[in-house]
């Protein structure tokens, strides 16, 4: 299989409006960013004057960060907390044309932040504030009710699970029906719990890490990874699943790959891995709602995710850079970068 000049192009010019939901934990990333230079008289700790304060999208947020560069339309469904945290992560969203009507509220639960110092470009601690406690069932049905009322409109649906407690258990099954009833794929970013509860899903996207918890053995070697990635899609009856391996690229098995395939990575210089699976995710379901076959999709997001770890901290990835990434493996106009 090839993937042509005009193949890029007519991709990237289909990309454009398609409707992706992401329902999942969203977070709000904050960065204290400045310079050491004394200590603390108070306790033996160094005093960061800051510099820079800035904020981003965070965990599913991130995801749907991700969609908006890449040129589609995101509608977010999470859960924020009646606090500033909430607030700041609303308008961010609406600045960045991401829709935040499926943005719920739930009493007493913590917007998710997470605030990092950063130091002459050192990390030196990060601070969360949040709670993972399982969302209530009348949140459940919001987002479900949020969901059904969009769901004709949508292109895909994302699940992206950070175990914060808004993907829950009970929530799984019912998104994964609706979708499903109405013909919209839905692509699975899981996590540990609730790992096997994704039946009836298109695609399932776990790292190596993610794979071994739930399966209780080592994924390092190809026949091993061949193993368990037949047995993911065994348990869980999904149409396929994309097993990403770091520095090893990605490994895909099910609807039009019918034995496991390896896609060596594309990163060129690893600076920071930071997103890297929020990217890939987007990338995946914005590529196969663009027409993209599943081969020609893993590569695309094969492509954004070295792209993204080139650079420090977490970055979306842009249609531009994306399609630059492509095109420069490509040694005039009509010669075709080898799809494996």
């Amino acid at each position: 299989m090839t993937l042509s000049i005009s193949r890029i192009d007519e991709l990237f010019a289909t990309l454009a409006g398609r409707r992706i939901a992401v329902l999942g934990d969203v977070m709000l990333d904050r960065y204290y960013r400045g310079g050491v230079s004394r200590i603390s008289p108070e306790a033996p700790v160094a005093v960061v004057d800051v510099d820079e304060e800035v904020e981003y999208p965070g965990g599913a947020a991130n995801v749907g960060y991700n969609l908006a560069t890449l040129g589609t339309a995101p509608l977010l469904l999470g859960v924020i907390g009646d606090d500033t945290g909430g607030e700041h992560l609303r308008t961010l969203l609406a600045g960045l044309g991401i829709g935040t009507e499926g943005l719920v509220r739930e009493e007493g639960r913590p917007t998710t932040v997470k605030a990092r110092v950063i130091a002459q470009g050192q990390h030196i601690v990060r601070i969360d504030r949040e709670t993972k406690r399982t969302i209530t069932e009348q949140t459940q049905q919001r987002l479900l009710e949020i969901l059904t009322k969009n769901i004709t409109t949508l292109d895909a649906l994302i699940l992206q699970d950070y175990n914060k407690g808004v993907v829950a258990r009970t929530l799984i099954p019912q998104a994964i029906q609706i979708a499903n009833s109405h013909n919209v794929p839905v692509y699975v970013d899981p996590k540990f719990d609730n790992f096997f509860e994704y039946q009836g899903a298109t695609l399932f996207k776990p790292n190596r890490k993610e794979a071994e918890d739930a399966l209780g053995t080592r994924l390092s070697t190809q026949a091993e990874r061949e193993a368990g990635i037949r047995q993911l899609r065994q348990q869980l009856q999904c149409g396929t699943v994309v097993l990403t391996l770091s520095a090893d690229g990605m490994m895909l098995f099910g609807d039009q790959s019918p034995e496991p395939q390896l896609v060596p990575t594309r990163a060129l210089q690893v600076a920071d891995v930071s997103g890297a699976g929020d990217t890939v995710i987007a990338t995946l379901a914005a590529a196969r709602a663009a027409g993209a076959t599943l081969m020609e999709s893993v590569v695309m997001a094969n492509h954004a995710a070295g792209v993204v770890c080139e650079q420090v901290g977490t970055v979306p990835i842009h249609s531009q850079a994306l399609q630059q990434a492509l095109l420069n493996e490509l040694r005039h106009p009509e010669t075709e970068l080898p799809v494996p």
